[in-house]
């Protein structure tokens, strides 16, 4: 099976899980920015999108102007991310805490769009 591929469904029924706990959940959203305030959440959560990112960039860094580009900024954004939280722990999650949960809930949902693309490019439900 072809990396983008793999990763296309990866990161596709991720994204999707993750709207819809969020969705039906949606006091998940202020735990996880009140969580970040403990420090041993904040080292796990930034070890965890640092190897995560990481290996999306070593197995996917394409940069050609098609869908695989948002696999390369899925991997890009968590590995920035994940080094933000762990050099600059406290300004990042100053940073994050001005998001609010308005903010958060269409970033997630454009979230669960690009998880629909990309299930689409994988299985081909709809035709482009």
């Amino acid at each position: 099976m072809d990396i983008s591929l793999f990763l296309a469904k990866f990161w596709g029924w991720y994204l999707i899980v993750f709207f819809v706990i969020l969705t039906f959940n949606p006091s998940r959203i202020k735990q996880i920015f009140e969580n970040l305030r403990d420090e041993k959440f904040l080292i796990l959560s930034s070890l965890i999108a640092t190897v995560i990112g990481l290996l999306n960039i070593l197995f996917h860094n394409i940069w050609e102007p098609s869908w695989t580009i948002i696999i390369t900024l899925i991997g890009w954004t968590a590995f920035f991310i994940g080094l933000a939280l762990f050099i600059i722990p406290k300004a990042t999650v100053n940073i994050l805490n001005l998001l609010n949960i308005k903010l958060v809930q269409v970033i997630y949902t454009l979230l669960f769009f690009t998880g629909l693309y990309l299930l689409n490019i994988v299985y081909q439900v709809l035709p482009y």
